[in-house]
């Protein structure tokens, strides 16, 4: 299911399919038009929501019908990627807990370049800058900050189709209305209904089809934001405490007794037992405090 969420064949696949029969339909609204000689403003017995928005088929109606099968797609794109499963999967977590339980460093720096997990990424750039602890937790902060703004940018597209729904809406309606008035005009003010019908449905037609576009892209990426935020949160949550799991133990430094002239001084040995990741034994080195030069003897007394 991870790589079907991933799959970009699948994905482009899907949106032809939409596209061929969004145009199948088209094809036959324009049929059952053509069986009409007067059209649109010829009343007729098919008055649908359906025959009416197929009946005024220009510029808008196809950018509306081109972002809603992008909308659709990135809608179901959005909901198969923004899963647990996906961004947070059990059975890396615990390949990599099993990893570092085994102290397998090698082995975990390999799965975690590899793997495309949230988890994996987060922690792959601070294993790299072991063994200094502060320096992991910055470049894994880095890290999850670019992922979470990666995976907003990839449901951003929803907020913008969203949001450009009613303006094509508003430029359909717009040249409805022109439409409607320049029949007006050409009646001399003396139009009838028949004549100001077809612009008046082209201008409402325009406007149901930018609100049916814009309703479903905002809702879903106002629900994918919610989705995106809280795995996202988890994520870095879970490879916070992975990275606390793998970080080097460090000695604390101890009072040091007073020193007096030829005692032994003990050397700091660095990491504690090396256990932690990137930790190595060091030794206890002994060196000895400097003797005091002694007192220069004092000058004969010349008397």
């Amino acid at each position: 299911m991870r790589r079907y969420a991933t799959s970009k064949f699948r994905i482009i696949f899907l949106a032809v399919m939409l596209c061929t029969a969004m145009f199948v339909a088209i094809g036959y609204a324009q049929d059952a038009a053509g069986n009409n000689p007067g059209g649109a403003n010829k009343p007729t017995g098919n008055t649908s929501l359906f025959s009416v928005i197929m009946s005024n088929t220009d510029i808008v109606f196809f950018t509306i019908l081109g972002c809603s099968v992008l909308g659709l797609t990135l809608i179901i794109q959005g909901f198969l990627r923004s899963r647990q499963e996906v961004l947070i999967p059990s059975s890396s977590v615990e390949q990599i807990r099993d990893y570092i339980n085994r102290r397998q460093w090698k082995e975990l720096m390999d799965f975690t370049d590899s793997d495309p997990s949230f988890v994996s990424r987060s922690l792959a750039p601070a294993l790299k800058r072991a063994p200094l602890y502060s320096n992991m937790k910055e470049a894994m902060e880095t890290a999850i900050g670019e992922q979470t703004a990666e995976q907003f940018r990839k449901i951003e597209y929803l907020n913008i189709i969203g949001n450009l729904g009613p303006l094509l809406g508003l430029l359909g309606t717009v040249l409805g209305m022109i439409e409607a008035f320049t029949a007006m005009n050409a009646a001399q003010g003396n139009a009838s209904p028949a004549q100001l019908a077809g612009g008046i449905s082209k201008a409402l037609a325009h406007t149901f089809l930018g609100l049916m576009l814009a309703v479903p892209c905002l809702a879903a990426f106002g629900w994918l934001r919610t989705r995106v935020d809280r795995l996202t949160v988890r994520g870095a949550m879970v490879a916070e405490e992975l990275l606390l799991m793998v970080k080097p133990r460090e000695t604390q430094a101890a009072p040091q007794p007073a020193v007096r002239p030829g005692m032994a001084v003990p050397q700091p040995t660095g990491y504690g037992s090396g256990s932690g990741f990137g930790s190595s034994p060091a030794g206890s080195g002994i060196r000895k405090a400097p003797m005091p030069a002694p007192a220069p003897a004092p000058a004969p007394n010349q008397y």
